[in-house]
C-alpha cells in the first residue's frame, strides 16, 4: 500500500482465494483490503491513538437514509449519544473535490455532527461547525477526544 499522511501502525492481514483483508477491529472482522480501506483503517487507529477517540464510540460504515435512499458514511464518532464526527475517506488516488464535500454535507444535514473529516490518507480537512451548526470553518486538525 501506498505510504499515507498519517503515522504508521500495525495491521493483521490474512490471505484467502487470492484477495487480501485487513482486520477491522471495530467491527471485528476481516475486510477486503481496498486503498480505500486502507485510508479508513488508517484514520480509525489515528482517532483511537492521536485523538483518543473511545473503540466504543465510534461506527464503521454507519448506515444512513437521505430521501428514501441509502448511504453509509465511513466513519460516525459519538459523543453524548449523538453524532459530533463524521469522517469520509476516499483511496489515496482519489482527489478530494466539490463531489466528495458534497457528499459527507449530505451526511452532515442528516447526522449534524460538530466535526467533518475528509481525507484520502495523503491530504486531510477538517471542518468544525458552530454550536448551533449554523457556521463553520475549516480547522488544522481535530481536537482531541473530552467527554462533556
Amino acid at each position: 500500500m501506498i505510504k499515507l499522511n498519517l503515522p504508521e501502525y500495525k495491521y493483521t492481514y490474512k490471505r484467502d482465494k487470492g484477495k487480501i483483508f485487513i482486520l477491522d477491529e471495530i467491527r471485528r472482522k476481516f475486510v477486503k483490503l481496498t486503498p480505500e480501506e486502507f485510508v479508513r483503517q488508517n484514520f480509525i487507529k489515528y482517532l483511537i491513538n492521536e485523538k483518543k477517540w473511545p473503540e466504543s464510540l465510534l461506527s464503521i460504515e454507519k448506515q444512513i437514509e437521505i430521501n428514501n435512499n441509502k448511504f453509509r458514511c465511513d466513519i460516525v464518532g459519538y459523543k453524548n449519544f449523538v453524532a459530533d464526527l463524521i469522517v469520509e475517506c476516499k483511496a489515496p488516488d482519489v482527489k478530494i473535490d466539490e463531489k466528495t464535500f458534497a457528499q459527507a454535507i449530505d451526511y452532515f444535514y442528516k447526522l449534524k455532527p460538530k466535526y467533518i473529516a475528509v481525507t484520502n490518507g495523503i491530504t486531510h480537512f477538517y471542518i468544525e461547525f458552530s454550536d448551533d451548526r449554523s457556521s463553520y470553518s475549516f480547522i488544522k486538525d481535530l481536537p482531541c477526544f473530552k467527554m462533556l
